[in-house]
């Protein structure tokens, strides 16, 4: 168990929290949601002791252990997967570290002996001898395979960085678990390993994540940010989303109730309280007035984006035809003989094991690549745009503003004012364009 007592923390004037008090318990799963800058992933700091609050205090058992995933790729890149995993339980891989020295002397004496017995005792208690095939499964789940796990962590890709990082905050059986958008990366098999795994969990788990089906299937538990609070709703988001509509709609009309009412006392007073004959009933209203309780409904600190497709002209019989398209890679096979046809109205969506062959896929319709064979059409009312999965390309030029940036894609007849409206309707302020 963790619990938050009279937590607060603010940037400037900028209030994250305000005295928040709350307890997670053994047994559920929080997922912790907010708008973006609501301070989710500053929370989960401050439960790992890595960022200290300006008020309030954070307590947990004392033989209490928390993981947190890993956000830094580059923190372990000196050390091999397998002992990147291991150093999820810090204890254990000291002891384990300690131990290969020992064993490795050449002149092992009595104390060393000593020593040796002290370390196997405490190896034991924290199921060290099962560490070598714990780390195995949790590779294995999240799709690290086994010839990459004795290779340095500076040699993995990004992605499979992220499985490792994440296979390391599981290591272990911690007694508090801490996930920072933990599927980012992940493809679907991998999603619904971690999703078995989390439902089997004993202990307590408090998750960030914007992937709304996760929360749903893992957690038993909401922790909403919002208005400098934290409020737990019991069940899953869609149970939230709806709860806290209906507390907010409740809110609101008594709110509404009370204002007109308060209306109505001052209007009786006002019209009363110089004639004789309502005198007491205009000072009866007064008093009534004076304990009417008005609560002002807070600012919520969400905020959603304004997004709207007007084709410029109705979309044509012909979306897109794909006939007989392949594509090898360094050899590899990406796709064989793919045939399509997209007709208006479809959503596609493209999975599998394999992110390379629907990158190269992409890549192909939008003219970044050639197939080795077969052929593809847009029809000629269609105009497509792509989202990559490495968006770096795009942003090569650092001396551009958010504006300039922008207007590089833009049509030529668009003036600075719509480009900073659009900016305004994706949530950039204009302090920041």
């Amino acid at each position: 168990m963790i619990t938050a007592a009279n937590i607060s923390l603010a940037y400037g004037k900028r209030i994250i929290f305000k005295d928040v008090n709350i307890k997670f318990t053994p047994g559920n799963c929080y997922g912790l949601i907010g708008a973006n800058g609501a301070g989710k992933s500053t929370f989960l700091k401050i439960m790992a002791g890595k960022l200290e609050p300006d008020n309030g205090n954070i307590s947990k058992g004392p033989r209490e252990r928390i993981a947190m995933l890993n956000q830094d790729q580059f923190a372990f890149d000196d050390y091999t997967v397998f002992n990147t995993v291991i150093m999820g339980h810090k204890k254990l891989y000291k002891i384990m570290a300690e131990r290969e020295i020992l064993y490795a002397k050449t002149d092992f004496n009595e104390e060393d002996g000593i020593r040796s017995g002290e370390l196997e005792a405490e190896f034991g208690e924290m199921n060290g001898y099962e560490a070598e095939s714990e780390a195995a499964v949790l590779l294995n789940g999240l799709g690290v395979p086994e010839d990459m796990r004795q290779k340095k962590m500076r040699e993995l890709d990004g992605s499979d960085k992220v499985r490792v990082l994440l296979a390391q905050a599981l290591f272990g059986n911690p007694d508090i678990l801490l996930l920072d958008e933990p599927t980012n990366h992940l493809d679907l098999k991998t999603i619904n390993w971690l999703e078995y795994f989390l439902s089997r969990f004993q202990n307590t788990v408090i998750i960030v994540s914007h992937d709304r089906h996760f929360l749903n299937q893992v957690c038993t538990h909401m922790a909403d940010i919002d208005y400098g609070k934290i409020q737990v709703y019991v069940g899953n988001y869609d149970f939230w989303y709806q709860a806290s509509s209906l507390r907010f709609h409740q809110k609101e009309t008594e709110s509404k109730k009370a204002k007109a009412k308060a209306e109505e006392l001052k209007e009786f007073i006002r019209r009363f309280s110089s004639n004789a004959s309502k005198a007491k009933q205009a000072t009866s209203r007064k008093k009534l007035l004076e304990k009417l309780t008005i609560d002002e409904m807070p600012v919520s600190s969400r905020k959603y984006p304004y997004i709207v497709f007007k084709p410029e002209r109705p979309c044509g019989d012909i979306i897109l035809e794909i006939n007989g398209l392949s594509k090898e890679i360094d050899g590899i096979t990406m796709f064989k003989d793919l045939s399509l046809t997209v007709n208006k109205g479809d959503k596609i969506a493209f999975v599998g094991p394999n992110s390379l062959a629907r990158t190269t896929l992409f890549q192909i319709l939008t003219g970044e690549l050639k197939a080795d064979q077969g052929s593809f059409r847009w029809g000629i009312t269609i105009s497509h745009a792509y989202f990559p999965k490495e968006n770096n390309a795009y942003f090569n030029d650092n001396e551009l503003d958010l504006v300039g940036w922008l207007r590089q894609y833009a049509s030529p007849k668009e003036h600075e004012s719509f480009i900073r409206g659009f900016l305004g309707k994706m949530l950039f302020p204009a302090k920041r364009q």
